[in-house]
C-alpha cells in the first residue's frame, strides 16, 4: 500500500451540527482573492446561489461573520473576508499542514510496516453495529457441500467457530493462517453459570469471568473476560442475570451458535 491509497480530510466543527470543510475554505480563499461572491463562485465551480448559501451558513455558524458584503447586485456586489474569516483560513491551513506531515509518516509506515501495524490501523478504522469484534487467525477450514466451518484462534487458546457459505470463504480469501475478525451481536450470546463442561447444541462454548455488569430497567449488559484483554459482551434480561447470579468475579460461559458468527477480513 502506498500513500496514493490513503486519504484524509480536515473538518472544523463549531458545535454538534455546524462544520467547515475544504470546500468552504476554498470559497473563502476565492472571495479574499476576487472580492466578489459571484467571481469566487465561478472560480471554485459553485453556483451563485450555492456560494451565497455557503457564506450565509458560515456567517450563521460562528459568533462573528466570516464574510461581509456590500449591496450591488449579482455582478456589482462586493464581498470581503473578515479578520475572523482570515483567521479561520489560517487555522485550517495549519491543521492541513500537520495532517500532511502525518500522512508522510504514515506512508513510510505502510511501505515498511512493523508486524501487525496494518491490522492495527484497520482495527481502529473499522465500524460495525456488532457489539463484539474479535480479531483472530484462521486455524482450520472444514469444507462442506454448501457451507464451510471456519475456526479462529483469538487469543490464549480461545477459539471461535463460524459456519458460512463456500462462496463467502472464497470471496474473503479465508485460509489457514489468514487473519479475520469475528463479529457477534451481543443479543446472540447466551450465558450460563459454572465452569464445568456443558452439553449444548451451540458450537461455541467460551469460558470466562464476569468483569462488568450494567443493569437497565429490562436488560442487563454482562461482560466476560475470556483471556487477558479479550472480552465478550452479552445482553440478556435483568431477571436472567439475577437468577444466574452473574456478579463480577463469577465464572460463566458464553454459548454462541456458529451460524451467528459473522467473519470479516481487511
Amino acid at each position: 500500500m502506498t500513500l496514493a491509497a490513503v486519504s484524509a480530510a480536515v473538518t472544523l466543527r463549531n458545535g454538534p451540527l455546524g462544520q467547515v470543510g475544504a470546500e468552504r475554505i476554498a470559497l473563502l480563499r476565492a472571495i479574499a482573492a476576487h472580492g466578489s461572491i459571484a467571481a469566487a463562485a465561478h472560480a471554485v465551480g459553485l453556483s451563485y446561489k450555492g456560494a451565497w448559501d455557503a457564506v450565509q451558513a458560515m456567517n450563521n455558524l460562528f459568533s462573528r461573520p466570516m464574510v461581509t458584503t456590500q449591496v450591488g447586485g449579482r455582478r456589482g456586489g462586493m464581498a470581503e473576508v473578515t479578520p475572523a474569516g482570515l483567521t479561520l483560513i489560517r487555522a485550517f491551513e495549519a491543521v492541513e499542514g500537520e495532517l500532511a506531515r502525518a500522512l508522510v509518516s504514515l506512508e513510510k509506515l505502510l511501505d515498511d510496516p512493523p508486524a501487525g501495524a496494518l491490522s492495527l490501523i484497520w482495527s481502529l478504522s473499522m465500524k460495525t453495529s456488532a457489539r463484539n469484534a474479535l480479531r483472530g487467525t484462521v486455524e482450520a477450514v472444514v469444507l462442506g457441500p454448501v457451507n464451510v466451518e471456519v475456526t479462529l484462534v483469538v487469543a490464549g487458546g480461545v477459539k471461535i467457530t463460524a459456519v458460512i457459505t463456500r462462496g463467502a470463504v472464497e470471496e474473503l480469501g479465508l485460509a489457514v493462517g489468514r487473519e479475520a475478525i469475528a463479529l457477534i451481536k451481543s443479543s446472540f450470546v447466551i450465558l450460563a453459570t459454572g465452569d464445568g463442561e456443558l452439553r449444548t447444541s451451540a458450537r461455541n462454548c467460551l469460558k470466562g469471568v464476569v468483569v462488568r455488569r450494567e443493569d437497565g430497567a429490562v436488560n442487563s449488559e454482562v461482560v466476560l473476560e475470556l483471556s487477558p484483554g479479550k472480552t465478550l459482551t452479552a445482553v440478556i434480561t435483568r431477571e436472567s442475570a439475577e437468577t444466574l447470579g452473574l456478579e463480577v468475579g463469577r465464572p460463566a460461559q458464553a454459548l454462541i451458535k456458529a451460524s451467528h458468527v459473522i467473519l470479516a477480513v481487511e
